[in-house]
């Protein structure tokens, strides 16, 4: 069946070994940079690719922990005094996602404009590039999964890139570069005629060269420190690693500060997600759309299973969801996938995967970043006018100069303002006319006239001169505010005094909100004219 669990194969495996060597080093920058063990970070990759993606809707989105929970989990660890007692605020977050999930709060995701929508992506394609750069240089201070602009070694993402020049290691550069020529000439056409190409993708090509290099450059001038490698936790055998898991401490249950954690979590995870749903679906090639209830649903189950096994919280990540479909997964089997690696790696070849260079990644997500942020996007933007522009490119500086929530937040404030100002300009078209003997004014309503509107149509009906014969056509209004139709009352007392011939067009079908009497009111006495004379009056607008 198309589009099912393992319809595409051929394409997801790739893509989902892809995405595992991406959130490997991920997995454990964000467990560092949130202050937790480092095997909780890996354990919240693999209930992300196997727990969530058996029960998301999502086709291309990848779970794991993320970045922008990191601050929240360090202080919660503090001030709660142990890793056992912060994990059963996860487990309440999660019970509190699936119970948003039912409530079907997910279509909260649907009123995130498309400019900002747009804009996270640009932002988070510049973040991933500016933050990899360190990383591709040998600089490693910053730990991966960092994607906020002040860092937890007290950098910022711009000082990092100064700090970075006096630590520079030509082994880790030049892995870097050999790296990127493998990923550019990979995605060449002459290339891509070769069968093998098709089999064996880029970054696999490309992390198998970095082992091999660190190999070579071993105990030479390039060669490449302990500190620049990958480094996951190694475990002896299946008891040291079953023995790296952590259960809650329960009887921390009915602590009011675990709760309000717990909320604190499930309130930003869900943001995050949702987030993170709907740029997924804006970058996949079919243009599916996730059931975002279901998906806070899925999440909630994550998290309930992260909790308990001693897990970061997890939410839809939007670096390993790019990196998915920038590598051609197709279906879910991609993110599961990667998530059973991440399982039987941390198992069985812990120290193969810690051979691995940093710089190496940094060259797979140095691609996927510009892919994210390519200058087409801005171009595109910015011919769809300033309404969608100016909103995009406001999202993309706060999101890197801040945070990716704070970021959405300023944003949004920005479109909405557009959406305004749009409807301050268009609340109505004045129309006039004249013959021989009269002055014939029409004002015709916009779909939503609201409180916003008051001042401009004041305005126009103040201009409407003694002796006219005045139209209000409202054929097109769906909705409109009561203080809107008290300016209208008003008028058609005023324009007894004017000798003022008011008509009122179409009122039927308005949402009146809850003001029926009002429009009584302002009916009294008003002509209402012949359907046929409406409608030769709407042609000539037309016209």
């Amino acid at each position: 069946m198309k589009n099912s669990l393992f319809s595409s194969l051929k394409n997801d495996a790739p893509a989902g070994l892809v995405v595992f060597l991406v959130a490997v080093p991920l997995c454990l920058g964000i467990a560092l940079a949130s202050g937790a063990p480092l095997f909780s970070g890996i354990i919240a990759g693999m209930v992300g690719g196997i727990v969530v993606t058996m029960f998301s809707g999502s086709h291309l989105g990848v779970s794991g922990p993320a970045a922008g929970l990191a601050a929240i989990v360090l202080v919660g660890i503090q001030e709660l005094g142990s890793f056992e007692i912060f994990l059963v605020a996860v487990v309440i977050a999660g019970i509190i996602q699936f119970i948003l999930g039912v409530a079907r709060a997910g279509i909260i995701g649907y009123y995130f404009p498309s400019s900002v929508i747009k804009g996270m992506l640009a932002a988070i394609g510049i973040i991933i590039i500016l933050k990899q750069i360190p990383h591709a240089f040998g600089y490693d201070a910053d730990p991966e999964g960092d994607l906020g602009f002040f860092q937890a070694d007290g950098e910022n993402t711009f000082s990092e890139l100064v700090n970075m020049v006096s630590f520079i290691s030509s082994g880790a550069i030049t892995i870097a570069l050999i790296s990127l020529a493998i990923l550019i000439l990979w995605e060449q056409k002459f290339i891509r005629r070769f069968r093998i190409t098709q089999v064996v993708q880029g970054p696999l090509v490309v992390v198998i060269s970095g082992i091999l290099m660190a190999i070579f450059f071993a105990g030479t001038s390039l060669e490449v420190s302990q500190e620049h490698m990958v480094s996951i936790p190694v475990a002896s055998n299946l008891t040291g690693f079953i023995d790296q898991f952590t259960l809650p401490d329960f009887n921390a249950f009915a602590m009011p500060e675990v709760w309000i954690l717990g909320i604190t979590i499930a309130i930003v995870a869900s943001l995050e997600t949702l987030l993170c749903v709907e740029a997924t679906d804006k970058l996949d090639p079919q243009k599916r759309v996730t059931p975002t209830s279901k998906e806070l649903r899925a999440q909630g189950i994550g998290n309930i299973v992260a909790g308990l096994i001693g897990g970061l919280p997890v939410t839809q990540v939007i670096v390993r969801s790019s990196a998915n479909i920038q590598s051609g997964g197709r279906t879910r089997a991609s993110a599961l996938i990667h998530g059973l690696l991440i399982l039987l790696s941390a198992m069985l070849i812990p120290n193969i995967l810690n051979m691995i260079p940093l710089a190496s990644l940094a060259a797979i997500l140095l691609v996927v970043g510009y892919k994210l942020a390519k200058p087409s996007l801005f171009k595109q933007m910015l011919k769809s006018g300033h309404p969608q522009f100016i909103p995009f490119v406001v999202t993309v500086l706060a999101i890197v100069l801040t945070d990716l929530l704070k970021g959405i937040g300023i944003g949004m404030a920005v479109a909405v303002f557009y959406i305004l100002l749009n409807n301050l300009k268009n609340p109505f078209v004045l129309k006039e006319t004249h013959d021989k003997a009269h002055k014939h004014y029409r004002i015709v309503l916009a779909e939503m006239v609201t409180f916003l509107n008051k001042a401009q149509i004041l305005k126009e009906l103040n201009r409407v001169p003694n002796d006219a014969e005045l139209l209000i056509d409202a054929s097109r209004t769906r909705h409109i505010q009561h203080d809107v139709l008290e300016i209208l009352n008003d008028f058609k007392e005023s324009a007894k005094y004017k000798n003022i011939d008011l008509k009122m067009c179409c009122t039927d079908q308005l949402d009146l909100n809850g003001y029926k009497q009002s429009l009584g009111e302002l009916m009294v006495e008003i002509k209402t004219i012949q359907t046929s004379q409406k409608d030769d009056e709407l042609e000539e607008i037309n016209a």
